[in-house]
């Protein structure tokens, strides 16, 4: 039996969750110190751009592999690190926080390598769906859909508990309407008011997309998930 002076005073983070937000805020720094020149020369300040060109997801290469009926490697590997790629420091803080904050949220419900498996497979999921909706050159970068596949799945457990204890369901899904309504407008404004000729970047649409995968993913991760959710759609 522990004493109460002995309780750690925070819970502590799962050490899944933070390296998985170190290693994304590791590699911003470093950009961050090679763009100040203070680390790699002279040819640092160029780090990030070449990093987004190489590693992030591109649409039409992903399109001309699906149209030759090809293994493009790079085109695939681009699936995977587009993710840990961002293009600047407040994007990935918020990205690490949404990490850090969901992953301790789903670890303590499901299991700590549930964690890495909902973003990266919410992250495939958003890259598959971005290239194949859409028809745009812009890059897609960012851990942003596997985020928001954690996101999913934080909403689908918060779903079926207050289902279980009578509260109102709709609640569940507060978080992600406001984040999807943000993204939204701050792409609109965003896309207008840059110099791409009014050219509204559709990123949302991955978000989306790892969204539903991180919900789908954990009917099928959380012990008896799919029969509560059959169960729910039944009660409709």
């Amino acid at each position: 039996m522990r004493h109460p002076h002995e309780e750690p005073p925070v819970n502590p983070l799962p050490p899944v969750a933070v390296l998985l937000a170190a290693v994304i805020v590791v590699i911003e720094v470093i950009f961050q110190l090679g763009a100040r020149g203070l680390i790699g020369g002279p040819g640092a300040i160029s780090w990030r751009r070449d990093a987004l060109l190489q590693y992030g997801f591109s649409g039409p290469a992903f399109d001309r592999m699906i149209e030759l009926g090809t293994w493009d490697a790079d085109a695939v590997m681009r699936m995977f690190t587009y993710p840990f790629v961002h293009y600047g420091f407040a994007q990935v803080l918020f990205m690490a926080v949404l990490v850090l904050a969901l992953g301790k949220w789903v670890a303590e419900r499901l299991a700590q390598w549930t964690i890495p498996v909902i973003f990266v497979v919410s992250a495939l999921f958003g890259a598959l769906v971005y290239g194949l909706a859409l028809n745009t050159p812009v890059v897609l970068v960012g851990g942003f859909p596997g985020a928001y596949g954690l996101i999913g799945a934080f909403t689908f457990l918060l779903w079926t508990n207050l289902a279980d204890t009578g509260g109102p369901q709709g609640r569940a899904f507060l978080l992600i309407g406001a984040l999807m309504g943000i993204q939204l407008v701050f792409g609109l404004v965003g896309g207008l008011l840059s110099g791409g000729n009014g050219t509204v970047r559709m990123d949302w649409l991955a978000d989306l997309a790892g969204f539903v995968a991180g919900f789908a993913l954990t009917i099928v991760l959380s012990p008896g998930g799919w029969a509560r959710m059959v169960d729910r759609l039944r009660q409709r």
